[in-house]
């Protein structure tokens, strides 16, 4: 169609991101109304769906599209990787302030922790041990003068790129950090939950290992939940949010006695996606 350069972002990759955000917040969409918003054909709509339901992100169905549940949606790691990185970004600068030099710190496999191991590749840093189960954290670290990396080993979980299970856990249950960052897939009620057990193990070890806990999450998990519970947001000591989020979130915080700090997004970086 003549008008998709207005409507669409560049190349099938960004509309395919784009379309699946607006699936996931809308819950579903026909067909129609996506080559309208996009401003292609109902062809490349369903290219671009099948595409999204490749990777797991949408289920098809006759005529439109909707969501995958979050446990197979908020999974994908590549998917993960796109969203939401200037809230992300804003997140791991505010982070960076309770790292000093000499600390043993953790980074758990989220995506959102990923933008602090982007950071401590700059080497402002050092020394610092930090030790971590994602792969894509690993990559980044591995080799980086100043820093001591230590692997967390265990099961390879190619959906999250990251190493996990009993053998994980086990890992981190005989280490002793000065701080952890975390990060999950919901947030309410006094609660902090993620969609999968195995992840959650993890996650729960990480928090009894790390004398200090910081839970970074997006605006957009907060009055979220999924299928279990990781721990009361009692047991972090600190929740990092960026400033997409609620009046309405952040009173539910404050009516919890959740101790947390709004990080300020750079309108920059919010506009140049």
């Amino acid at each position: 169609m003549g008008n998709s350069s207005a409507h669409s972002p560049q190349g099938p990759a960004a509309r395919q991101t784009a379309m699946a955000e607006l699936v996931l917040a809308e819950g579903s969409a026909t067909a129609a109304e996506l080559a309208e918003r996009f401003g292609v054909s109902l062809m490349t709509i369903h290219r671009d769906l099948d595409e999204l339901e490749r990777q797991g992100i949408v289920r098809k169905f006759r005529g439109g599209v909707t969501a995958q549940p979050s446990g197979v949606f908020e999974s994908n790691v590549q998917y993960r990787l796109k969203t939401m990185r200037p809230q992300k970004a804003a997140l791991a600068a505010h982070a960076m302030r309770h790292i000093e030099p000499g600390m043993a710190v953790l980074l758990d496999d989220s995506t959102t922790v990923l933008e602090m191991a982007r950071r401590l590749r700059l080497g402002e840093i050092t020394p610092l041990t930090v030790v971590t189960n994602f792969l894509e954290a690993i990559n980044l670290l591995a080799g980086q003068r100043g820093i001591h990396l230590m692997a967390l080993g265990g099961d390879y979980d190619p959906l999250h790129a990251s190493f996990l299970g009993v053998s994980c856990v086990e890992a981190v249950e005989q280490l002793r950090v000065d701080v952890g960052f975390l990060s999950t897939s919901g947030v309410h009620g006094g609660y902090a939950y993620h969609q999968e057990q195995h992840i959650v193990s993890v996650k729960r070890a990480m928090l009894d290992a790390a004398a200090r806990t910081v839970l970074l999450v997006d605006h957009t998990k907060l009055s979220r939940v999924a299928l279990h519970r990781v721990a009361p947001l009692s047991h972090f000591d600190l929740l990092l949010v960026d400033d997409g989020a609620s009046p309405e979130a952040l009173r539910d915080l404050d009516e919890h006695e959740v101790r947390h700090e709004v990080c300020a997004t750079d309108p920059k970086e919010r506009a140049s996606l």
